[in-house]
């Protein structure tokens, strides 16, 4: 009667299906679990290797020790990222002109050093800010005066290296140079304390303790370059001062005399005269001197005050990246006059895309540009190191 019952219940024109046997299974279920047996094996096989992945600290960048491959022996080597919070790197990042790789070993572990391998981006401009003081010693030539900055072996330029970072924009930008630093010892601690990073500081070869003044400047960010004393007119009833070159002496005792200024100190971009009317307008006198520039690879800074300066042409010569001061900021000693002249640089760089400020570091001048560069900024004034508005022959 049960079978009976089920029969009824069966829709119509559907039959019985036979029970599926127990004990078969399909050739397909048995493939899926070979695969899967496979995979699992295969997983714990890697987890449970020595390894790299059963010892962490060999893969991780702790506490580097900064190497250079071969291609790059000459240059510094670029930021290692640690693998671990702990991890200690340094940034030694340069402009070298095309890709570097880096291999940083690590001293923790057993066997070998392992190596992570670092490949720094070419187109970082400047030094890196946090060890901007270091001089790159690749660029260091050793004199008996001291370190005078030359081209290092792979072609890098000083003028490249110690150049302060900035933004690349094509806007209105403002270059200042405060010259005359490390002669006044409160005047100089007060210019670095005080001024805006993107102010260039320009160091007098005549001044006291220069090499640490140059540091605690490019350690508050500044650009630096070195004032070079050029005879004037009227000299030597008017003097630069110490060392100065001149017209009548041969190239050699001026060259002598231009090393002596270039080894004050090192770490800068380029040099910029200190007077120089007369020099400057003397063919004969400044060939071999802005050759020499040109093969030690810094830039040239004109402040601008003598129309009959034969720089801008010879530098293009001798590739040597130029830059023309368009007005003294502080030639009168007045808070207006000076914001006066500041303001007249702002419509200059409106206008033409970029203006260049020279003051020296007179109190009353760093005051009056500290506080003018907070408002400009705020009217959309990019305030740039000098290297920014150089023209440089070898990128035109």
């Amino acid at each position: 009667m049960a079978d009976i019952g089920k029969d009824i219940e069966r829709p119509l024109g559907q039959s019985v299906r036979a029970p599926r046997a127990a004990g078969k299974v399909s050739v397909g279920v048995i493939a899926a679990s070979a695969v899967v047996l496979a995979v699992v094996g295969v997983s714990a096989a890697i987890a449970l290797r020595e390894k790299p992945f059963r010892k962490p600290q060999e893969v991780a960048v702790s506490t580097p020790k900064v190497t250079a491959s071969a291609e790059s022996a000459t240059s510094p080597p670029a930021l290692a990222p640690a693998a671990t919070p702990k991890a200690e790197t340094k940034d030694l990042s340069t402009k070298s002109g095309g890709p570097q790789i880096i291999h940083v070993q690590t001293e923790e572990g057993d066997g070998p050093p392992k190596a992570a391998i670092v490949i720094r981006d070419p187109s970082t401009v400047g030094q890196n800010l946090k060890i901007a003081h270091i001089p790159d010693k690749a660029l260091i030539e050793t004199s008996e005066t001291g370190p005078l900055p030359t081209r290092s072996a792979d072609g890098r330029r000083p003028f490249d290296v110690y150049a302060r970072p900035w933004s690349g924009s094509r806007g209105a930008r403002v270059a200042i140079v405060i010259g005359g630093l490390a002669v006044s010892q409160t005047g100089t601690q007060a210019a670095i304390a005080k001024l805006p990073a993107e102010v260039t500081l320009a160091f007098a070869p005549q001044g006291n303790s220069i090499g640490r003044w140059m540091q605690a400047a490019r350690q508050s960010g500044h650009e630096v370059v070195m004032q070079v004393p050029l005879e004037p007119f009227d000299y030597p009833n008017v003097n630069p001062g110490r060392n100065t070159l001149t017209v009548a002496a041969t190239p050699d005792e001026n060259l002598k005399n231009l090393h002596w200024a270039l080894s004050r100190t090192t770490n800068y971009t380029g040099v910029m005269n200190y007077m120089g009317a007369r020099f400057s307008a003397d063919a004969a006198a400044m060939e071999p001197f802005m050759a020499e520039l040109g093969k030690r690879g810094l830039a040239y800074i004109d402040d601008g005050s003598s129309a009959r300066s034969l720089a801008p042409d010879m530098a293009l010569r001798d590739g040597v990246p130029f830059v023309a001061g368009d007005t003294a900021i502080d030639a009168v000693q007045d808070r207006g006059a000076i914001l006066k002249k500041l303001d007249s640089l702002e419509a200059t760089a409106r206008a033409k895309g970029s203006a260049v400020g020279i003051g020296s570091a007179f109190d009353l001048t760093v005051d009056t540009v500290s506080s003018w560069v907070g408002e400009a900024k705020k009217r959309g004034i990019e305030i740039v190191p000098i290297s920014a508005v150089a023209i440089d022959p070898q990128k035109r």
